[in-house]
């Protein structure tokens, strides 16, 4: 992404849009959370669960689009990005914009790994591994129930929105 707040990132917005919308923090309550999100959604993103693979929405979805946050408005990952990874959860070599995804080093169940959060809200997507495709050789393995997935169209329509206004939606 070029330095100059003019030029368009990543996901496709300026990048005096995607800075602002990364230090917007999405600060809710447990109980706001709850009354927000499905029970699955709530233990993924909040509790840092993990749902079942092969029997989640997006692990053998192929439509062209992009997955947001299931917690805030936030492109997460591109459908262009993602691959089959066999392990039967939606896979993506890299984040849509590298500005709204952290990770943490996981130590939980006996076994080092990083998770991935979504800088905006908080949410516990999943964990990315370094045995991913070429050119990035990562491999961001993600929870369905974190995701929300629009469809391309949409998705521009949602970019067109927010390249107008500024990021305010």
């Amino acid at each position: 992404m070029a330095s100059d707040s003019t030029s368009l990132s990543a996901c496709g917005l300026p990048s005096k849009v995607v800075i602002g919308m990364a230090g917007r923090a999405v600060q809710k309550s447990v109980d706001e959370w709850r009354a927000e999100l499905t029970a699955a959604q709530f233990r993924v993103t909040r509790l840092q669960g993990t749902e079942p693979p092969f029997r989640n929405e997006y692990y053998d979805h192929h439509e062209d689009g992009v997955y947001f946050s299931v917690c805030s408005d936030t492109p997460i990952f591109d459908s262009r990005d993602k691959f089959e990874s066999g392990t039967g959860w939606p896979s993506f070599s890299q984040p849509i914009e590298a500005k709204f995804v952290e990770e943490e080093v996981d130590t939980s169940h006996g076994m080092r790994r990083v998770e991935v959060h979504c800088a905006v809200d908080g949410a516990h997507l999943g964990h990315v591994f370094d045995d991913g495709p070429r050119p990035t050789g990562l491999r961001f393995c993600i929870n369905s129930a974190a995701l929300r997935f629009v469809p391309r169209e949409a998705y521009a329509a949602w970019v067109r929105e927010r390249t107008q206004t500024g990021g305010a939606a």
